[in-house]
């Protein structure tokens, strides 16, 4: 049986509605942008939000994967290029220890979500 656009995707469109409806009365009634944004990465990043506008976006035929491509890439190169930056500071201020033991984590993190995307590919759950 398949499942209709709003019940695949109810949890996506309530938490975004709720992230609209927050910058909207933020705007209307002069609440801090700073507490709005902090707000909504917060929720972003603790329901997925952004994987879900993500995968709405990459749903629309033709141009919908392009654009995620578009926006996704750059994005991985900043913050690439960010620990670059930060590594280097770190390590002029004497913190080449603790940038090693950070390094490594973030090593063994992508293994491990290399890992789970190949086994999640050869016995994906029906």
């Amino acid at each position: 049986m398949k499942k209709g656009f709003l019940n695949k995707n109810w949890k996506n469109l309530l938490i975004w509605s709720s992230i609209s409806f927050s910058i909207y009365f933020a705007i209307k009634y002069g609440i801090d942008k700073k507490i709005v944004v902090f707000g909504t990465v917060v929720i972003g990043v603790f329901t997925q939000a952004f994987a879900g506008l993500a995968a709405l976006a990459a749903a629309v035929p033709l141009i919908g994967p392009f654009l995620v491509k578009i926006f996704s890439i750059p994005f991985f190169y900043i913050v690439n290029a960010m620990s670059y930056f930060i590594s280097a500071i770190a390590i002029r201020k004497g913190h080449g220890s603790d940038l090693t033991k950070s390094r490594v984590l973030t090593i063994a993190m992508m293994i491990g979500i290399l890992i789970g995307y190949i086994i999640g590919n050869l016995a994906p759950v029906k």
